[in-house]
C-alpha cells in the first residue's frame, strides 16, 4: 500500500485543480466591462488628439458641457426637495396632503418624460405666468402696488428655455425620488417612531432627527443612481433648443455633415460622465456597507 503511486500524486493533482479553479474564478470575476470602457475612452482620446475632424467636433461640442452639468445639478437639487415633500405626503395621515402627493406622482409616472418636458415648458410655465399676472392685478386693487407691479410686469418671454428645462426635469424626477424617499422611510421600524414619541418628541421632530437621517442613509445609493439617470435624461432638454452638449452636437452635425465625429464624441462624453458618477456611487455604497 505504501508503494501505491496514486497516494503521492493525489495532493499535487488536487492543488493543480484548485489553482485552475481559482484562476477561472478570477477570470470570470474580472471587470471586463470596465476594461472595455477604458479602451473606448483611450481610443476616443487618441482620435481627438490625432484626428483633425474629431478634435474640431470635440472643441465645438464641449461648449455645451457646462450647460449639461449646471442643468443636471440644479434640477436634481430641486427634485430632491420635491421628492422629499411628496414622499412625506405619501406616508402622511393627512388626507389632502396624501392625495395631492399621490396625484402628483401618478400623473408624472403616467406620462412620457419627453411629453412632460414639452407640457411643462410650453404649457405649464405660461399658465403659471398668467396666474402671477392675475395675482398681481388683484394685489394692485388692494393697494399693494409694489408687489403687484412686480407680478404684473412678469412676462412669458422673461422665462428662458434653460429655466423651463430645469423646472421640467425637477418636476419629473421629483416624482421618482418621492417613491425612493417613501420606501426609505418605511424601511425604518415603527418602533423607532414610537420610542421617539414616548420621549416627548413631536411627529416632526422624530421624523427630522430620528427617521429621516436613517432613511436617507439607506436610500443614498438609489439617489446617486437617479442622479446618473438624470445626467443622461438631461439630453432631452435639447428639444427646447437648450444648448447642452446634445443640442450643440446636433448643430455641429447639421452644419458640417460630420455625423460620425459628432455623435461618437457626444456618446463618449456622456459615457465618461455616467461611468465616473457610477464609480462614485459604488464607492459610497461600499463605504456604507463597510460601516454597517
Amino acid at each position: 500500500m505504501a508503494d501505491n503511486p496514486s497516494i503521492s500524486i493525489a495532493p499535487e493533482s488536487i492543488s493543480l485543480e484548485a489553482l485552475k479553479e481559482q484562476r477561472g474564478k478570477r477570470l470570470t470575476q474580472f471587470p471586463w466591462w470596465f476594461l472595455t470602457m477604458i479602451l473606448i475612452a483611450i481610443w476616443a482620446a487618441y482620435s481627438i488628439y490625432t484626428r483633425e475632424n474629431y478634435r474640431a467636433a470635440f472643441e465645438f461640442i464641449k461648449a455645451g458641457l457646462g450647460v449639461t452639468i449646471i442643468t443636471s445639478l440644479i434640477s436634481y437639487g430641486i427634485a430632491l426637495l420635491l421628492g422629499l415633500l411628496a414622499g412625506l405626503g405619501r406616508i402622511s395621515g393627512n388626507v389632502l396632503f396624501n392625495n395631492l402627493a399621490t396625484l402628483y406622482i401618478e400623473l408624472v409616472r403616467g406620462i412620457p418624460m419627453l411629453v412632460l418636458i414639452f407640457f411643462i415648458a410650453l404649457v405649464g410655465v405660461p399658465i403659471a405666468v398668467d396666474g402671477m399676472n392675475s395675482l398681481g392685478a388683484w394685489l394692485n386693487t388692494l393697494g399693494l402696488t409694489a408687489l403687484g407691479g412686480i407680478l404684473t410686469s412678469f412676462t412669458n418671454q422673461a422665462v428662458a428655455m434653460n429655466v423651463r428645462a430645469i423646472i421640467a426635469l425637477a418636476i419629473t424626477y421629483g416624482a421618482f425620488l418621492a417613491e425612493i424617499f417613501r420606501a426609505g422611510i418605511q424601511s425604518i421600524g415603527r418602533g423607532q417612531m414610537e420610542a421617539a414619541r414616548s420621549l416627548g418628541m413631536s411627529y416632526g421632530q422624530a421624523m427630522r432627527h430620528i427617521i429621516l437621517p436613517q432613511a436617507i442613509r439607506n436610500v443614498l445609493p438609489a439617489l446617486g443612481n437617479d442622479f446618473v439617470a438624470m445626467v443622461k435624461d438631461s439630453s432631452l432638454v435639447s428639444v427646447l433648443a437648450v444648448r447642452d452638449i446634445t443640442q450643440v452636437a446636433r448643430l455641429y452635425a447639421g452644419s458640417t455633415f460630420r455625423f460620425r465625429e459628432a455623435y461618437i464624441t457626444l456618446s463618449v462624453l456622456y459615457l465618461t460622465m455616467t461611468v465616473a458618477l457610477s464609480l462614485v456611487v459604488q464607492f459610497v455604497e461600499r463605504r456604507l456597507r463597510r460601516h454597517e
